[in-house]
């Protein structure tokens, strides 16, 4: 690691956001009215264990087809029911959400949170047809590009639209220098294996790093690093810079259908 770099610091995002500790109840309290108006089926099976769960919201019509959002939370906390008014502006333009919990960290290491994420997207498209697009926010944009990469088993990766990570972490290498490397149980091996940006990616499936202006320089890193390795290895991959937003509120627009998150999304 680059000598003079506080790495906890660099992967801080509280200590910078206004009201940080605010946001998770705000969060769960949205979360829990969508669900209680929407339409869908929730806790489905993928998998045996215990939070191989996921929520499917469906529109009103077929859906035009499926997006699959994944949580962060540095793989070490959350789960799907946080997070499902995410599916609102999508749902709202006529396409299925699902929302998959996996098994966190240090119970499950990130190569077996990347194999669990690419059985629920499986899972799930067997419910909808058509396109699928994925979205992922801070860990979980690393778990949604790490589908796009050749070395990760996707039996559906060739209806693969767009994949946007949202403020995702590309580069796991300086993960090594942090307190959580110990809860994550990352090693180097697995550092370099689960980093996108270091990985063949497949060529087919248009990919976008969404980060927020207001986000710590470390995340603009890791957005514009995945930008540049993949465009070079021939994918249609673009780097947006959100206004203002910061990492706790730069996915609240894909609660809503007609914000500039959520069109992007729903571009092939």
């Amino acid at each position: 690691m680059r000598s003079g770099i506080d790495w906890d610091d660099a992967f801080a995002n509280g200590p910078y956001i206004e009201g940080a500790a605010e946001y998770p109840d705000v969060w769960a309290r949205q979360a829990d009215a969508w669900r209680a108006t929407s339409r869908g089926r929730l806790d489905m099976a993928y998998g045996t264990g215990p939070r191989h769960r996921l929520d499917l919201f469906l529109p009103e019509g077929p859906p035009h087809g499926l997006i699959v959002f994944v949580h962060g939370g540095y793989w070490l906390k959350f789960d799907k029911s946080v997070w499902s008014h995410l599916a609102a502006g999508p749902v709202a333009r006529g396409w299925a959400v699902a929302l998959p919990s996996y098994t966190l960290a240090p119970e499950a290491t990130l190569p077996q949170i990347t194999r669990e994420i690419a059985q629920a997207i499986t899972v799930a498209a067997g419910e909808v047809t058509g396109p699928i697009h994925l979205a992922g926010h801070s860990a979980g944009g690393h778990l949604v590009t790490r589908m796009v990469c050749m070395d990760v088993a996707l039996p559906v990766r060739a209806r693969l639209g767009h994949v946007v990570s949202i403020s995702g972490l590309h580069d796991l290498r300086p993960l090594l220098a942090t307190n959580m490397a110990a809860d994550l149980r990352l090693t180097l091996a697995d550092a370099e294996a689960e980093s996108a940006a270091l990985r063949t990616p497949h060529p087919g499936p248009r990919v976008t790093a969404w980060v927020g202006g207001h986000e710590r320089p470390e995340f603009l890193r890791q957005a514009a690093v995945l930008r540049e390795a993949w465009a070079r290895a021939g994918v249609d991959a673009r780097l947006v810079v959100d206004g203002t937003r910061h990492h706790f509120d730069v996915i609240a627009g894909l609660a809503d259908g007609n914000s500039a998150l959520t069109k992007a999304l729903l571009t092939d």
